[in-house]
């Protein structure tokens, strides 16, 4: 699994990576692999207009504001589930 946080390097998104990772810890995942992504273009081909963005997987799951830990768990297990 692919989880990407899209962002400036704000303190925002540094929050956003902290959740993510306290929500991955939680679930078990081992195989995860979190990416920290600041190229601008790359943010802008995820389609995002406010940062800070989550993708899983390749698909952009939320942006603009820093969710709960709880939030980013069902959105993992989300995308779990829809992988089968």
């Amino acid at each position: 699994m692919k989880l990407e946080i899209l962002g400036s390097g704000c303190a925002n998104c540094k929050k956003l990576m902290a959740v993510t990772e306290a929500a991955v810890r939680d679930l078990g995942i081992e195989d995860a692999e979190l990416i920290k992504v600041e190229d601008f273009p790359t943010i802008m081909a995820y389609g995002v207009m406010s940062t800070p963005a989550l993708a899983i997987d390749g698909k952009l799951v939320m942006s603009g504001k820093v969710p709960s830990q709880a939030e980013v768990g069902t959105l993992i297990t989300t995308a779990l589930a829809a992988q089968g």
